[in-house]
C-alpha cells in the first residue's frame, strides 16, 4: 500500500478520485480549481517544443545515415496511414452499425452559430490541401516555438537535423550542446510532473462540478459509442498488431499505466510525451527511433481523433436527418484523411478538424456541430488515450521492422522486472540523465 501511495500512479489515482468528491459535493468550489488543470498543461506545454527540437535533431544527428533516417520515417508514415484510415473504418462502421444520432431530429434552422464562430474561424485554413501544406511551414523559426505548434516545430527540426548529420564532425559541438539541452529539459520535465496530481485534481474537480456527477456515467449514446469504439481499436487492431510484433498490448498498458492515468484526468497527451519517449527509450527501443516516431505520431498518427471524425459526422448526419449515399462516405473518409493530420496544437481541435471536414462535404450541416460541443471534453479523454497507446504502438512496431528494439530488455521491462521513475535531484547516468533504473521492489537496478 505504501508504494502505490508514493508511486505517480498512486498520487494520481487519489487526486482522481478526491476530484470527483469535491466536484460533487461543493460544485462551485470545484469550478475555481480550474486554473490547477490549465496551469500543469501550461506547463508541460511550455516545454514540449525545445524538448521535442533536441530529440529530433538528436535522433538525427546520431543516427549517422540519413538513408536510414528517411526508412525509417517512411515506414511510419506508411504505418500511420494504415492505421488512420482502419480508425476512420471502424468510426463509420459502427456508426452505421449503432445509429447514435438516429431519432433525434434536429431542426439546423434552431441551433445557436454563435457558439461555433471560434472553431470555424481556425478552420479556414484547413479547408483543402494547399491550406494545410502552408500550415506546416512555421512564418519564422522562431514562431514555430512561440506558438507552440508541434508540427512546425517538427519541420523545422527535421531539416535542422538533416543539416547537421550532413555537417559530420563540423557539427559535433553543435550536436553535444543539444544533447546537453535535451537533458536540462528533461529535468525541467522531471519538476514538472511531479505537480501532475495536482494538475488531474484541478481538472477533474471542476468537470466534476460543472457537469455534474450523471455527467459521468450518462454521457449519452454518442460518447458511449466512442468508448466502444476505442476499446475496440486498442483491444483488437493495436492488440493484434503488438502480438504480429511479438508483445502484448496489456503489459504496454500496464508498463504505461502512470501516463495514462494522467491523460484520464487532464484529457490531453502533451502532459506524458516526453515521459512517454523516456519509457519507450528505456524499455530498449533505440533513441533515434523513438525520437522520429513518437513527435511524428503526434500530428500523424492521431487514431482515437480519426475515430470520433467519422463517428461524429455520421452522428450529426444522423441527428439532422440528412441523407447521406456511399459517395458521401467515400468523400468523409477522403476527405479526413487529410484534416485529420496536423490537428494536435490547434485550440479546439476537434471541432475545428470536424468544421473543416463538414465544410468540404456540403450535404452535411457544419452547424450541426453544436450537438457535439456539450460533450467534447468527455470524448476528448479516450481520444488522447487512444491517441497515446497508438504512437506507442507504432514506435514499437517500426523499431521492430528496423531491428531497432532490444527485444529482451523490452520483455524484461514489460513483464515488471525493471521499471523506472522520474528524479528531480542527484546525478544519473549521462545516458539517462531524467530517470534512474529501479527493479519491481523499488531497489535501484543493477
Amino acid at each position: 500500500m505504501l508504494k502505490f501511495l508514493n508511486s505517480l500512479f498512486g498520487r494520481v489515482v487519489i487526486a482522481l478520485v478526491i476530484g470527483v468528491a469535491i466536484g460533487a459535493l461543493y460544485p462551485q468550489f470545484a469550478q475555481s480549481l480550474r486554473p490547477l488543470g490549465d496551469g500543469f498543461l501550461k506547463l508541460i506545454k511550455m516545454v514540449i517544443g525545445p524538448i521535442v527540437f533536441c530529440v529530433v535533431v538528436s535522433g538525427m544527428a546520431h543516427a549517422g545515415d540519413l538513408r536510414k533516417v528517411g526508412r525509417v520515417g517512411l515506414k511510419a508514415v506508411i504505418y500511420f496511414e494504415a492505421m488512420t484510415t482502419i480508425a476512420l473504418v471502424i468510426g463509420a462502421v459502427l456508426a452505421y452499425a449503432t445509429r447514435p444520432g438516429v431519432g433525434m431530429n434536429i431542426d439546423v434552422h434552431s441551433l445557436d452559430p454563435a457558439s461555433l464562430s471560434t472553431y470555424t474561424e481556425h478552420a479556414k485554413s484547413l479547408k483543402d490541401t494547399a491550406g494545410f501544406l502552408l500550415k506546416i511551414i512555421p512564418d519564422t523559426a522562431f514562431n514555430a516555438f512561440a506558438t507552440g505548434d508541434i508540427l512546425q516545430i517538427l519541420v523545422f527540426s527535421v531539416l535542422f537535423g538533416s543539416a547537421l548529420s550532413l555537417l559530420g564532425s563540423k557539427g559535433q559541438r553543435v550536436s553535444g550542446m543539444i544533447d546537453d539541452l535535451a537533458q536540462v529539459f528533461f529535468r525541467v520535465m522531471g519538476f514538472i510532473i511531479k505537480l501532475a496530481p495536482l494538475g488531474v485534481l484541478g481538472a477533474i474537480a471542476f468537470t466534476t462540478g460543472k457537469y455534474g456527477v450523471e455527467s459521468l456515467k450518462q454521457l449519452g449514446m454518442l460518447v458511449l459509442v466512442f468508448y466502444a469504439s476505442c476499446v475496440v481499436f486498442v483491444l483488437v487492431v493495436l492488440g493484434a498488431v503488438m502480438r504480429l510484433a511479438g508483445f502484448s498490448i496489456f503489459k504496454l498498458m500496464r508498463y504505461l499505466r502512470e501516463e495514462l492515468s494522467i491523460v484520464l484526468g487532464t484529457a490531453s497527451s502533451d502532459a506524458v510525451l516526453p515521459q512517454v519517449m523516456r519509457k519507450l527509450e528505456w524499455m530498449g527501443v533505440k533513441d533515434s527511433t523513438v525520437g522520429l516516431v513518437i513527435p511524428t505520431g503526434y500530428s500523424f498518427n492521431l487514431d482515437g481523433f480519426s475515430i470520433y471524425l467519422t463517428l461524429a459526422v455520421l452522428f450529426i448526419a444522423q441527428a439532422t436527418n440528412t441523407p447521406l449515399s456511399t459517395h458521401d462516405l467515400i468523400v468523409v473518409v477522403l476527405v479526413s484523411l487529410v484534416t485529420s493530420k496536423g490537428a494536435h496544437g490547434i485550440p479546439g481541435s476537434a471541432i475545428v478538424i470536424l468544421a473543416a471536414t463538414l465544410s468540404a462535404i456540403p450535404a452535411i450541416p457544419v452547424l450541426g456541430l453544436v450537438l457535439i460541443l456539450p460533450v467534447d471534453w468527455f470524448v476528448g479523454i479516450a481520444r488522447a488515450l487512444t491517441n497515446l497507446i497508438g504512437n506507442c504502438v507504432a514506435t514499437v512496431v517500426v523499431a521492430v521492422w528496423e531491428k531497432d528494439i532490444d527485444r529482451a530488455r523490452a520483455h524484461r521491462v514489460l513483464n515488471g522486472d525493471a521499471d523506472f521513475r522520474y528524479v528531480a535531484t542527484g546525478a544519473e547516468p549521462a545516458m539517462e540523465p531524467a530517470i534512474e533504473p529501479v527493479t519491481g521492489n523499488g531497489a535501484p537496478a543493477v
